[in-house]
């Protein structure tokens, strides 16, 4: 290939090349498996001894083939991406190495149907992506990495609650489950490990402070494989969660309550990365939306073509942090264009596509689901809400585009940039060419993915009419003047997501820990370290020293002391 033949041997365009071979000899079979239309079910017995089994069920169909395939494609680009971007890493390996484990998971998670095996992937994920968020070694990182893991723990425990629950089953397949008295208690605890995997609403505080991972980590985190596999366990088990329209109703409600805070909350920040988190939380809950109205194969859809953009724009932030001294603050940047053309063209792509902009990959999956809620017995309230939220994702990203593209330039005189870099340019283009072409294309292979909703005219460009209303809000502060912030308390009740960030941490850890601190200087280092601990020490040594003291003294000392003992032992 004439884009490594430039690239130097490093472990990263190493684990590229795989990675992209891979989904290359990938994609043929998935092509296969889609047109025909087959499911094969590969159980592997890996151990048996009398009447215990140990076996590991392997499925290939459609939606696990294509989803391992979008997973090491992206993956490919971003590792070729890492080796522009951590080219001065003292310990590149050790993030490679991280960085395919991270990969190798999300694949047991899709090819897996045992709920028992499938944790192997689940928690094999939360593991590196707890390694992955503190590889930058100091407070805040470790502070992101707990929180992180600690939410991501809730959701193991549901998964371990479920396992158990099938026990009744007789089986884990996912495959072959039907109903049953638990089934509901069975859907309820997968839904709530989807929640806090894909950061819904009050598990949604990890998903921002998992931004003090290196920028390819975000990358590959926010498209295809942490944040995405609670929509990919949902869509496995869709035909026994639909069995309960509750779940479903509580599974839409809770979309929209994210989506609606993850714009606003976008609208009041000012950190590029934090941004591009909040915009892959609102369109998470696009997918939760589309798996309550109960269209599975338009989230998986929305999925895909979202994976595709959300990459490529993280690349295109990296790609400007890493040429602006490692600047993330909207406020330091501006007039980008001419130094950097290609990575904010790139970029600008990208929010149009996540925009919904006709005729782009992120249109076609966007505006069916939501003529798909149009068209669905969906309450009016709901609908307003998730349009208003259509228009916030609008406005966020063009609010990007301008601060980068049209803003004055705020960054220092004397500072160069430059995208010249094939490790930087190449799986950006690569991953435009397909936020371009993949969702019509996915439309004409895949006719699960072709859904065309009879609605009047009015209906069908009201979701034209609400970009257009966001890109005009998004641009009304800039008519007049050079916007500036203004403090007050709606702005910091949005600016910390409802507050959903706080609450996660210190009602929970605060008075346990002061409480702790408390017994620790009262109790542990006072009165039973000194009763205890040392004051039983200190006695003996005192006796000790008494007994070395007098046998130290002149016989005549000793002789005195063994007659009055005498004396005292004949008159008891």
């Amino acid at each position: 290939m004439p884009i490594f033949s430039r690239l130097k041997t490093k472990s990263s365009n190493i684990c590229s090349l795989t990675l992209l071979t891979y989904s290359a000899i990938l994609a043929p079979a998935t092509l296969y498996f889609t047109m025909t239309g087959k499911i094969l079910l590969i159980e592997w017995e890996i151990l048996s001894a009398s009447t215990a089994l140990v076996t590991l069920p392997i499925i290939l169909d459609p939606v696990s083939l294509s989803f391992s395939n979008l997973v090491c494609f992206i993956s490919g680009c971003v590792m070729m991406f890492s080796s522009y971007y951590m080219s001065s890493e003292t310990f590149l390996n050790r993030f490679c190495s991280l960085v395919m484990l991270f990969v190798m998971s999300m694949n047991l998670l899709v090819f897996i149907p045992s709920l028992i095996s499938l944790l192997l992937g689940w928690d094999g994920l939360g593991i590196t992506s707890f390694a992955l968020v503190v590889y930058y070694q100091n407070y805040k990182s470790l502070s992101a990495g707990m929180v992180t893991a600690l939410v991501n723990r809730i959701g193991d425990v549901m998964i371990l609650l479920a396992a158990g629950l099938c026990i009744s089953f007789g089986h884990w397949n996912i495959t072959l489950l039907w109903t049953h008295p638990l089934s509901s208690i069975l859907a309820t605890c997968i839904i709530l490990a989807a929640m806090t995997k894909s950061a819904q609403i009050p598990f949604s505080s990890w998903l921002p402070a998992a931004m003090a991972a290196p920028t390819p980590v975000s990358a590959l985190v926010h498209s295809s494989t942490l944040v995405t596999a609670g929509v990919f366990l949902l869509i496995r088990f869709f035909p026994l969660i639909q069995q309960f329209p509750s779940l479903t109703k509580m599974l839409l409600f809770t979309a929209m309550l994210t989506m609606f805070m993850s714009g606003i909350n976008a609208m009041n920040e000012y950190d590029m990365k934090k941004i591009i988190a909040l915009s892959t939380l609102s369109q998470l809950s696009v997918m939760m939306f589309s798996l309550g109205l109960h269209a599975p194969m338009l989230a998986l859809f929305h999925l895909y073509t979202h994976a595709m953009f959300k990459a490529m724009l993280f690349l295109c932030a990296g790609t400007i942090i890493h040429n602006n001294n490692d600047s993330q603050d909207l406020r330091h940047l501006g007039g980008l264009s001419a130094q950097l053309p290609l990575s904010l063209s790139s970029m600008n792509l990208a929010n149009f596509t996540l925009c919904g902009a006709p005729f782009l990959s992120g249109f076609y999956s966007k505006d069916a689901i939501l003529e798909f809620s149009m068209a669905s017995q969906t309450n009016l309230i709901l609908i307003m809400t998730v349009l208003f939220a259509t228009g916030l994702t609008t406005a966020y990203s063009l609010r990007l585009s301008i601060y980068t593209l049209w803003a004055q330039k705020n960054h220092m005189p004397t500072h160069s940039n430059s995208d010249e870099n094939m490790a930087a340019t190449s799986p950006i283009m690569a991953l435009a060419f397909m936020s371009v072409t993949s969702g019509n294309t996915m439309q004409l292979l895949l006719p699960e993915f072709n859904i065309e909703m009879p609605l009047p005219f009015e209906m069908k460009t009201l979701t034209m009419l609400v970009i257009t209303l966001g890109a005009w809000f998004a641009a009304l502060p800039w008519a007049t003047q050079t916007p500036t912030y203004n403090p007050t308390w709606t702005k910091f009740f949005n600016s910390l997501m409802w507050f959903l960030a706080p609450l996660a941490t210190q009602p929970t850890t605060k008075h346990t820990l002061a409480t702790s601190s408390l017994l620790m200087n009262h109790l542990d280092s006072g009165w039973v370290e000194n009763i205890a601990g040392k004051g039983v020490i200190q006695s003996v040594a005192t006796m000790a020293k008494q007994n070395q003291l007098i046998q130290k003294k002149p016989l005549t000392t000793t002789l005195t002391a063994m007659m009055i003992t005498m004396l005292l032992l004949s008159y008891l």
